[in-house]
């Protein structure tokens, strides 16, 4: 059995102060949110709507120790989230945005502050391969997961990993799951921390964070070749079954999967020879049946420059569509989770984060910092919202009537729904697959614009 370390964090007394006025006093919100947070963005298909059970919550900037690359998780009337590579841990409010504690985790933190029963399990460790390891496992110093109580954030346990644990873990069945950057899945005890079974992947995971569905967990693998995507069953601590895509070999092992009515969609890349403008790369949306990995459909959203890091966009599923965004394409999509038949798109820029869906609008983040608001049935801008810093790798949430953006910029925006800034579209018929006057598809050009293929050297992660 692996070993694992409990130590003591320090905890910082001082506060942060939030960046715009405080809406309902100081100290622990009383009340209810939506229940327990277990998996990456909170459901099975990314689109992430959490209610509060507070009279109000705080809206404005929450400014973090550092950037922030994960979902900041909503739990018993807090905000839960962590720092890139500085890797801070930090508890705020969820109606005052003061912050409650700060501690320190080893290394890198691109996992969700997840919570289940009272205990906060967090996965942290960095993206660079090891030289010295004959096998290449990814991860350089220390990696693992870490167990906090949540109103302290006193540490309750810690379990180490030879690679890094940038994936969210999940709690399924009374334990906690982590994929790994050393090609294994652990099973850990939730209370104790302690090794219950380890399953051998013999691919690494950088950042494809499970999606749980039915007490199954769908994640995609990278190298060695050739690249596969796992359905991993954890009632019976075995591999329901395993998709191999060879002519994947690139953003497979990134991108964590939406599952729903029946199907798994996940999007990777393949790169391509370098060419006079660099190096290209072709990116693809592939859906699996959730029963069997058979693959059911797929489309080449399009070749363009190769992004660095993050390479593929993560997917939403809501009634029967698939939204996502390409950072090769620099645009944002939406497919017929069945037939695959693209519905429309739309050149808004790079988009990697997930995007989350609220009746007939769609909220995509990019990486050059602005929030679109598109229509969910034609593609059009109807909204755009300018924040600090890349939008990137994580996309934006929706808690009560607001949405929540993670920022490196190093804060957390938090904007009333009905605040959201309108944009008025041009005469231009919606749907047009013309040529776009603005590669971005800025809201006051194009809006409703689905204007030709263009793809951005993207150099945030």
């Amino acid at each position: 059995m692996r070993t694992h370390r409990l130590h003591s964090f320090r905890t910082v007394s001082s506060i942060l102060v939030a960046s715009t006025a405080i809406i309902a006093g100081h100290g622990i919100a009383a009340g209810q949110t939506g229940g327990d947070w277990t998996q990456y963005r909170h459901t099975h298909t990314n689109n992430t709507h959490v209610t509060s059970g507070l009279d109000q919550i705080y809206n404005g900037a929450i400014q973090t120790a550092n950037e922030v690359r994960a979902t900041p998780v909503v739990a018993d009337g807090k905000i839960f989230v962590g720092n890139h590579d500085s890797g801070e841990l930090q508890a705020f409010d969820l109606a005052s945005g003061d912050l409650l504690w700060q501690e320190q985790a080893p290394n890198w933190v691109h996992s969700e502050m997840i919570y289940a029963d009272g205990r906060i399990f967090v996965g942290f460790g960095n993206r660079f391969f090891d030289p010295t390891h004959p096998e290449g496992i990814r991860g350089t110093g220390e990696s693992g997961v870490l167990s906090l109580d949540p109103d302290t954030g006193e540490q309750q346990w810690r379990f180490d990993t030879p690679g890094e644990v940038m994936p969210t873990p999940a709690v399924v069945g009374g334990a906690v799951y982590a994929v790994t950057g050393d090609r294994t899945l652990y099973k850990l005890d939730p209370t104790t921390g302690d090794e219950l079974h380890t399953a051998d992947l013999g691919h690494v995971v950088s950042m494809s964070s499970p999606s749980e569905h039915d007490g199954v967990l769908f994640f995609g693998g990278g190298a060695p070749a050739p690249y596969t995507f796992f359905a991993y069953d954890t009632a019976e601590d075995e591999m329901a079954w395993e998709a191999e895509f060879p002519e994947f070999n690139r953003g497979l092992d990134d991108v964590p999967p939406a599952v729903d009515e029946g199907l798994v969609v996940t999007t990777a890349n393949r790169a391509l020879f370098p060419g006079i403008a660099g190096p290209r790369e072709t990116h693809t949306i592939v859906a699996i049946d959730e029963q069997s990995g058979q693959e059911r459909w797929r489309h080449d959203i399009g070749t363009g420059p190769a992004p660095t890091n993050n390479r593929s966009g993560a997917p939403t599923i809501s009634d029967g569509v698939v939204y996502v965004g390409s950072p090769t394409m620099s645009a944002a999509y939406a497919y017929d989770l069945h037939t695959g038949d693209q519905l429309w798109r739309n050149p808004i820029g790079a988009i990697k984060g997930a995007p989350v869906i609220d009746g007939e609008d769609a909220y995509f983040s990019t990486t050059a910092g602005d929030v679109y608001r598109l229509d969910t049935r034609s593609g059009e801008i109807t909204g755009k919202l300018g924040l600090e810093g890349a939008l990137a790798p994580a996309g934006p949430t929706i808690v009560d009537d607001s949405l929540m953006v993670p920022s490196q910029s190093r804060n957390v925006y938090v904007t009333p729904l009905d605040e959201f800034p309108a944009a008025s579209a041009p005469e231009a018929p919606a749907g047009s697959l013309g040529s776009s006057p603005d590669p971005l598809g800025s809201a006051e050009t194009v809006a409703g614009s689905l204007g030709a293929e263009t793809g951005s050297f993207d150099p945030a992660y």
